[in-house]
């Protein structure tokens, strides 16, 4: 499995011979002018919303490559109309299981509305749980306790979380949402694009790993293996680590959980 990146929310997952792209924003993005998006290949194109920062180059591409498009109902009806004919409606909290893997469609906290001002439903992220892990795909959103609810259903191994404030979560709110879903290792999204979200880069860092988290910021148009042999034993760590830290957390509110700590001593 690998994961690269093509600036703000857009990535590209490679999984189970699968190419699933996020939240297409690239040619009206300065920082990726050395982007071809005319070179990018997918089979999927999940949405998580309609904001124009975030489905800019749908059409483009999907008329291209011939991608299915994944979304709430309201976005799938849209790409339609703009010619994308190969679509799969979702809304929020259901599953699907595609051929790269099971996809939840989970709950994002943010406005959502298409280019032209219109409705585009509900604003969401994704979970997709693959042979090789777990991945957590947040989309727009503000911290929310709903976050803990996908402990109960799944084992996070990688989030891509907003981390660029004003609109989305800043870092603290970051944090803490890794702690919410017990997930050590955190991709940076929606930082840096416009004015309003730019970020510290090693201040930011440096606060997750406090947290006893690594943020990865990666560079545009670079990827990173994700699942592989010689990254288990940190992934495994910081998962545990989150969960001690969460443990604690819930401690000072009267809250403890035992589980935490028996995974910590295996």
């Amino acid at each position: 499995m690998k994961l690269t990146y093509y600036g703000h929310s857009c990535f590209l997952l490679e999984v189970a011979d699968k190419k699933v792209l996020f939240d297409p924003f690239i040619t009206p993005n300065e920082l990726a002018k050395d982007i071809d998006v005319d070179s990018i290949e997918c089979d999927y194109i999940l949405v998580s919303h309609g904001h124009e920062d975030h489905l800019a180059d749908l059409v483009r591409i999907g008329k291209r490559t011939g991608a299915t498009v994944v979304s709430n109902y309201e976005i799938v009806n849209w790409a339609a109309k703009q010619g994308l004919d190969k679509g799969h409606p979702m809304n929020t909290g259901g599953t699907w299981n595609f051929d790269f893997g099971r996809v939840r469609l989970c709950n994002a906290v943010h406005s959502s509305s298409f280019p032209d001002g219109s409705y585009a439903g509900l604003a969401g992220g994704f979970v997709i749980e693959a042979e090789a892990g777990t991945l957590y795909y947040a989309g727009d959103t503000a911290l929310t306790t709903d976050m803990r609810l996908l402990t109960q259903q799944h084992n996070i191994d990688y989030a891509l979380l907003p981390i660029g404030d004003n609109f989305t979560m800043g870092i603290d709110d970051a944090i803490q949402a890794s702690n919410y879903i017990n997930c050590g290792n955190v991709v940076g999204m929606h930082y840096d694009t416009f004015p309003p979200i730019k970020i510290n880069h090693h201040e930011a860092r440096g606060k997750f790993a406090a947290a006893g988290a690594t943020l990865h910021l990666m560079e545009i148009g670079s990827s990173m293996p994700l699942f592989e042999q010689e990254h288990d034993e940190e992934l495994r760590m910081g998962g545990v680590v989150q969960e001690l830290v969460s443990e604690a957390q819930d401690a000072v509110n009267g809250e403890v959980k035992p589980a935490a700590e028996d995974k910590a001593e295996q």
